[in-house]
């Protein structure tokens, strides 16, 4: 019984998050200010939820600082995500020989 009532909060949770803005923006937002605001809002949450798995995954700061640095440098050169994720990877797991 409990799951289901664990299930039901989740799905109206989820549900009112996409809903709110429905109901609440009915018309196109003109602010340049809030648009760019909103444009920023995922990648925001995304590098919030990220950057603190990676340092306390390892358990080894100079394995996660490898492996960041990596990434970084290979999005920054705009590489496919496939080839910055394996070559953080092999970066991680290369420092962690040494480390």
């Amino acid at each position: 019984m409990t799951l289901v009532i664990y299930i039901a909060v989740m799905a109206g949770v989820t549900y009112l998050i996409r809903m709110i803005p429905f109901t609440f923006f009915r018309k196109k937002i003109k602010s340049r200010f809030f648009r760019s605001f909103l444009y920023y809002i995922p990648y925001a949450v995304l590098s919030a939820m990220t950057i603190p798995a990676i340092f306390y995954t390892t358990h080894n700061i100079w394995t996660a600082v490898a492996g960041t640095a990596v990434a970084l440098i290979l999005a920054f050169l705009e590489m496919p995500l496939i080839v910055v994720a394996l070559a953080a990877s092999a970066a991680a797991f290369i420092a962690g020989l040494f480390f």
